[in-house]
């Protein structure tokens, strides 16, 4: 007899950026506090975001990370990206992954600090899955869509959940949080939404 059919679920991991990274955690506080008083705001804590999705078929990691070697498809990469400028994106070290990962991990997972359900909808969960090929692989750290926000893993998952119909404007990190990037994706998914549909893919 087979096992039980797993449940339909979407879960949002809100992880404090630079978790387990000590100069990442460093770069984030540096960049906050200027931030903050450009804005003339106090300081937030940085989050990072990503997903765990779990369709009938298995359980699936969503997240945008650096490149480490270039085994991809061990971890379920579909696609790769810039850090700073096209021109870097030439060199290993500065290109981002975005990982659709069966039966996959998430490093810091461990560090994070809220876990939200976002879907429990099959449909929704399905096209999430299906779009993350289609994330739009913009340089990281730009904002070359005028959004007012950079394009980073926040915007990644955020666009995600745009284009599956979840309400991402609604979602926000924990409490005096911050979650750069998030706006981006919203504002630039509601484009993409006009003029790409979503399309069936396979999944690894």
């Amino acid at each position: 007899m087979g096992g039980a059919e797993l449940p339909t679920t979407v879960d949002l991991c809100w992880i404090p950026l630079g978790a387990g990274r000590h100069v990442v955690r460093l770069s984030g506080k540096l960049f906050e506090a200027v931030s903050g008083r450009v804005q003339t705001r106090s300081p937030c804590d940085l989050y990072h975001s990503a997903l765990v999705v779990v369709v009938p078929e298995g359980r699936f990691v969503i997240e945008q990370t650096p490149v480490i070697d270039g085994q991809g498809d061990r971890r379920g990469v579909v696609l790769e990206g810039p850090v700073g400028t096209r021109l870097a994106g030439r060199f290993r070290l500065f290109r981002y992954e975005v990982r659709r990962w069966r039966d996959g991990v998430i490093s810091d997972i461990a560090a994070a600090v809220s876990t939200v359900r976002v879907a429990d909808d099959s449909v929704v969960a399905g096209q999430i899955l299906d779009l993350v090929p289609s994330v739009p692989p913009l340089v990281w750290g730009r904002d070359q869509h005028r959004t007012g926000d950079m394009w980073n893993s926040n915007s990644v998952i955020s666009w995600l959940l745009s284009r599956a119909g979840v309400d991402s404007a609604g979602i926000s990190p924990p409490p005096r949080g911050r979650a750069p990037g998030w706006h981006a994706g919203i504002v630039i998914a509601a484009h993409d939404a006009v003029i790409a549909p979503v399309r069936s893919s396979a999944r690894v």
